[in-house]
């Protein structure tokens, strides 16, 4: 069967990758677009009702999702890194530094997702169903909850660019022959500068400020977050420009 030939293979990891993808970035989405303006509104009992029974739920899909968004993707680029008339071959080629750009960024998410947002949701699921039992609210899970929203709030910002250059990788990059023709140098400046944003962006998110510090002012509202993502997609682009 053509499917489980090679490159039946490299078309079921993509098609695996995509999907997890649409479910992570949707629900990081609900829950920085729906979820977190909706609770802010509720009232005490309401919310506790609602982390005790639809946050575990949609918690279990998004770091799962997060999961084997990672596992396709590095089996998606391993497949296609080696051998012939390969899009990332040879790994110094052009698009290999649009897929890698994104790859880093997805890599902060991701561990945001699994270090720092999960086990804070996983600590808020337990507060409240100890509410609904009637027992005493976590006095220390505040502090935890604001660097678990400015995790959250960071991956939103990131994955603008971070899907951006997932596409680019695969577009953008190989609709000009010009960028065929980079040196070593020009690759590790930019390289250079993703890091730097992403050290930036994270460093951020694990201090995680007070609200209306100017260190969040990007964070605080979801709006913002999405103005911002947009322009640092477009700040990297023309970086990668004047670089390249």
């Amino acid at each position: 069967m053509e499917l489980f030939k090679e490159g039946g293979i490299e078309m079921l990891a993509r098609y695996g990758h995509i999907i997890s993808g649409i479910t992570w970035i949707g629900l990081l989405y609900y829950f920085n677009f729906a979820q977190t303006p909706a609770f802010a509104s509720f009232e005490a009992p309401a919310r506790n009702e609602a982390f005790a029974k639809l946050v575990p739920r949609a918690m279990w899909w998004f770091r799962w999702a997060a999961m084997s968004t990672l596992v396709f993707g590095i089996l998606l680029f391993g497949l296609y890194s080696g051998g012939d008339n390969k899009p990332y071959d040879p790994m110094s080629g052009m698009p290999v530094v649009g897929i890698l750009t994104g790859i880093f960024f997805a890599l902060i998410m991701f561990c945001n997702v699994w270090f720092v947002i999960w086990p804070a949701q996983r600590r808020a699921i337990a507060n409240g169903q100890n509410l609904l039992a009637g027992g005493e609210a976590d006095a220390g899970l505040p502090p935890i909850m604001r660097r678990a929203a400015t995790a959250s709030r960071t991956n939103t910002f990131l994955s603008i660019p971070m899907l951006f250059w997932m596409v680019a990788a695969a577009h953008l990059i190989l609709l000009n022959p010009a960028h065929w023709s980079d040196t070593g140098a020009h690759r590790g400046i930019w390289y250079l500068i993703v890091l730097l944003v992403g050290i930036v962006a994270e460093g951020i998110a694990l201090k995680a400020p007070p609200v209306g510090s100017g260190l969040s002012k990007h964070l605080d509202d979801h709006k913002v977050t999405i103005a911002s993502g947009f322009a640092l997609a477009a700040v990297l682009y023309l970086l990668f420009e004047a670089v390249f």
